[in-house]
């Protein structure tokens, strides 16, 4: 028995008492106490303590784009008190901290945020019925507070001031508040881009800021 506890010493839970912990790079650990959190729905794999679980509609506007958006951007509200343990798909999460600021994420790539945090679900300008399908509704967050994203591989920031930036829809999984965005069509760039849709789009990033891009168009939503 000895043998095998330490054995598994390499796994012990990570204890910092920070609101947001990362256990090892593809699991994050939320200290539930005075504030709640949201999290994608489907993101919890264990939780220790009294924690409680809502889902969240967030008022007639939220619930009409979420409906089009798919399983991927429902959200759910934990509270109470204890350890909450999220994951997707053992994809890499890495946590930000907003500090009066805003970030916009990808529907996809959202993992928890803190509830102290504005949230509304945006659309990228210039979609069409056929991109919408594709999954580009995004989450925009404002205020302060801690964001916990995932990504499929190591990501790369650009900054979008220096050059025109363009990226696969599906790659881009956040851009600071600072950065606008839009679709534009490319049939050339058909066969290095695209959303397997029949056409191909382009996410143009313009403005003063940074985007993450991931070396990946995204994996396949599992529907059961």
């Amino acid at each position: 028995m000895a043998e095998m506890d330490a054995a598994l010493d390499r796994y012990q839970e990570v204890e910092t008492g920070d609101a947001f912990t990362l256990q090892g790079p593809r699991l994050l650990k939320v200290e539930l106490s005075e504030t709640s959190v949201m999290a994608k729905n489907g993101a919890m794999v264990a939780y220790q303590g009294d924690v409680h679980f809502e889902h969240k509609g967030g008022g007639l506007g939220r619930l009409l784009k979420k409906a089009a958006t798919g399983e991927q951007l429902r959200l759910m509200e934990a509270s109470g008190t204890g350890e909450l343990f999220l994951a997707s798909q053992a994809m890499l999460v890495h946590v930000l901290r907003l500090q009066d600021d805003s970030v916009t994420v990808n529907g996809e790539n959202i993992l928890a945020f803190q509830t102290g945090i504005d949230w509304d679900v945006t659309r990228v300008k210039g979609g069409t019925a056929g991109v919408l399908a594709g999954g580009l509704f995004n989450i925009h967050l404002r205020g302060s507070g801690l964001v916990a994203l995932v990504s499929d591989g190591e990501p790369v920031k650009l900054n979008v001031a220096e050059a025109p930036t363009f990226a696969d829809p599906q790659a881009a999984i956040a851009w600071s508040g600072g950065v606008q965005t839009t679709l534009r069509t490319d049939v050339q760039a058909k066969s290095l881009i695209g959303l397997g849709s029949g056409e191909s789009f382009q996410l143009g990033l313009s403005g003063q800021g940074w985007v993450l891009v991931q070396p990946s168009e995204g994996r396949p939503v599992m529907r059961g």
